[in-house]
């Protein structure tokens, strides 16, 4: 039987701080959208990914995967956002069991105004308070993890 790698110092350091970090910029997030668009994180993101695409709509499927949340989550979502009339669905023409989210009209300008006040506090509790060499440091590490994840995932 292997023997347990125990994190050292430093490793230990990097998690809590990650845990911490993450959590924490969630809250502030989702207080922040909350209060000034009436948007939840996910909705926030599941509109930017819709946004996005071409035609601004997506695969329920595909918009499961962009957002990284469950098919049942992103049900749940997708429906707060079409009762509020910023997401309708359509079905697939060419797939009956195909289901796709679409962004509306009004979901364009909720996003729009929702926007630079998202933008704004990313720049303030985390961007502006990284150097670029931190910011390059960041995407790249936490981009290599997200990959291994992907591919694990799928395989």
């Amino acid at each position: 039987m292997d023997e347990t790698r125990w994190l050292d110092a430093d490793e230990m350091r990097a998690w809590e701080a990650f845990l911490s970090a993450g959590a924490l910029l969630d809250r502030r997030i989702e207080q922040q959208l909350k209060a000034e668009a009436g948007l939840s994180h996910p909705q926030y993101e599941i509109l930017v990914r819709l946004e996005r695409a071409p035609g601004g709509e997506l695969r329920m499927t595909e918009l499961a995967d962009a957002v990284l949340t469950s098919k049942s989550s992103l049900t749940y979502q997708v429906a707060r956002l079409e009762e509020a009339g910023l997401v309708r669905r359509r079905s697939c023409p060419t797939d009956v069991r195909g289901v796709y989210a679409v962004l509306t009209e009004d979901g364009r300008r909720t996003l729009r105004a929702a926007a630079p006040g998202h933008v704004a506090l990313v720049r303030r509790l985390l961007v502006d308070r990284l150097t670029r060499e931190q910011l390059a440091v960041l995407a790249d590490g936490l981009g290599a993890v997200g990959r291994l994840l992907r591919e694990d995932a799928a395989g």
